[in-house]
């Protein structure tokens, strides 16, 4: 039987998450701070309310199928999945390091329940769009949900609009794409380097369903997870408003976080900050 969390609960795990995150960035010495933290509160919603997955059988055919499509967030799904259960914590300690299991961007060779590679940006919802179109040939559209994770400056990709058509020509209302919508990315806001709003409409204009949430509400986001998985007329989209570099102040808001990892200093300051928001 799945385990019920409270609110209070998954608060807590979000910020042990977040933990985590800082202490794989430090050990490693490279790696992304920003996005991963901004994002530890919907991934904490997803593996521990909303994902039908079972970390003992990660192979389960009705399992929800999860596409993370900017891999190098990847830090904060690791981080969930050995909370959950997939792997030892301890393993967390090798990420980035030569062998190890815990790879940079994440490869579909090394870990349990990961559906594909990640790495090159744009990809993740196509890739989204075969599995929901699989489930539907196989007749299997109502037995598992398919979500895709993408940030936001790669709505900045040409392949992420022929898959929004294709996806909205198909009605596909077994997928679920969710937008880091955090306005940064490596060489600063993504309305300085290539605006992209009307972000919603140019969806809507797509055929999808469109939905906003706060990204660190976490009433907020299980309600709008569990509202998407009910529309059955097309494609949902979930614009997810997030701080990149949540909870550590210094990180906040600042797009030269987005590939940094912080120093052991930075680091110390980072968990301490963490540590009093318990």
């Amino acid at each position: 039987m799945k385990k019920e969390y409270s609110i209070e609960d998954l608060e807590k795990k979000a910020n042990e998450i977040r933990q985590d995150i800082i202490k794989m960035l430090v050990k490693a010495g490279s790696g992304h701070s920003a996005g991963p933290l901004g994002m530890a509160d919907v991934f904490t919603a997803l593996y521990f309310k909303v994902l039908k997955h079972d970390p003992k059988n990660p192979s389960w055919e009705e399992r929800d199928r999860l596409i993370l499509s900017n891999g190098h967030i990847c830090p904060v799904r690791y981080a969930a999945m050995a909370e959950a259960g997939y792997f030892p914590k301890s393993l967390l300690e090798t990420f980035r390091s030569i062998d190890s299991l815990l790879e940079g961007h994440p490869s579909v060779k090394k870990i349990p329940a990961l559906e594909t590679s990640s790495g090159p940006l744009g990809e993740g919802l196509s890739q989204a769009c075969g599995f929901a179109l699989g489930a539907r040939i196989d007749k299997k559209e109502n037995d598992y949900h398919v979500w895709c994770l993408m940030s936001d400056a790669e709505q900045q990709e040409g392949m992420t609009w022929e898959a929004a058509m294709l996806a909205g020509k198909y009605r596909l209302n077994n997928l679920t794409g969710i937008i880091d919508r955090n306005n940064i990315q490596i060489d600063g806001f993504t309305e300085d380097i290539m605006p992209l709003e009307p972000l919603r409409e140019k969806y809507e204009a797509f055929g999808w369903h469109v939905m906003e949430m706060n990204g660190h509400d976490m009433q907020e986001i299980i309600n709008t997870l569990e509202e998407a998985k009910s529309i059955k007329e097309k494609p949902t989209l979930i614009v997810s408003h997030n701080t990149p570099g949540k909870g550590v102040s210094f990180m906040e808001n600042k797009f030269e976080w987005h590939g940094v990892p912080p120093n052991a200093e930075q680091a110390k300051q980072a968990l301490e900050e963490l540590q009093e928001r318990l």
